[in-house]
């Protein structure tokens, strides 16, 4: 996949040139507070190997704990769109027109919608009733470790993937910043591979707060405009 940049696009008919859109950092930290604390108030969720009956008895003891887990999973989602489209506005901005830019804009809304897929899950989940079985309750579980784990970290990694590459090839990253990229995304690759083989689930907390820490790095130093691409190469 090259990504050479493009030629400048021609300033509209107001004479303005080409606009980056919205600063990147405020909806990165935005996702970054929400996740972290997702994961502290549901520190005590059963694991994926927990029975049915287990994640009932969870539920029923921890319905609101669940439900605000939800609501911070959903609210996660909504940063996540907004970082997808302003990378995508920030790539075409700097001349990148390879696949790169809708990678990376595909990678996030489809990580925002595995974060949506699972909160519905799990607050489905947390308001299940003693009568349910357990069974129902084991098998929204499972959506929502899906949907929110593995499928999550492969759309993140797609993200990840779509702006170190360009940001590699074409000097708009620090190349060391530009290559932990390219290792996160394909961490969050081999992250699927915990869905059949246990010992790699290990990965997705690896890549979900490894890629954060990454977006918020990226978020500092890509460049708004190409008159800093020269900067950008040299940090």
């Amino acid at each position: 996949m090259t990504a050479a940049p493009a030629p400048v696009e021609p300033a509209d008919r107001t004479g303005r040139g080409p606009q980056a859109g919205p600063p990147l950092l405020a909806p990165v930290l935005a996702l970054t507070g929400l996740t972290i604390a997702y994961v502290v108030l549901n520190r005590a969720t059963p694991h994926p190997d927990a029975t049915g009956l287990e994640v009932l008895r969870y539920a029923a003891g921890h319905r609101t704990t669940a439900e605000l887990g939800a609501l911070l999973l959903l609210g996660a989602a909504v940063p996540m769109a907004l970082i997808a489209a302003v990378l995508y506005r920030r790539l075409r901005a700097l001349g990148i027109t390879a696949p790169g830019s809708a990678i990376t804009l595909a990678g996030g809304v489809l990580a925002a919608a595995a974060l949506m897929l699972s909160a519905m899950s799990g607050w489905a989940g947390a308001r299940l009733t003693d009568g349910a079985g357990p069974d129902l309750a084991r098998a929204l579980a499972d959506l929502a470790f899906f949907a929110g784990g593995p499928a999550y970290s492969a759309m993140f990694a797609l993200l990840l993937a779509g702006v170190a590459v360009p940001g590699l090839l074409a000097g708009l990253l620090p190349r060391p910043l530009a290559w932990a990229g390219l290792v996160l995304a394909a961490v969050g690759m081999l992250a699927l591979l915990g869905l059949v083989v246990d010992g790699f689930q290990y990965l997705l907390p690896v890549l979900r707060f490894g890629g954060l820490a990454w977006l918020v790095w990226a978020a500092v130093k890509l460049p708004r405009t190409r008159h800093g691409l020269g900067r950008a190469g040299a940090r």
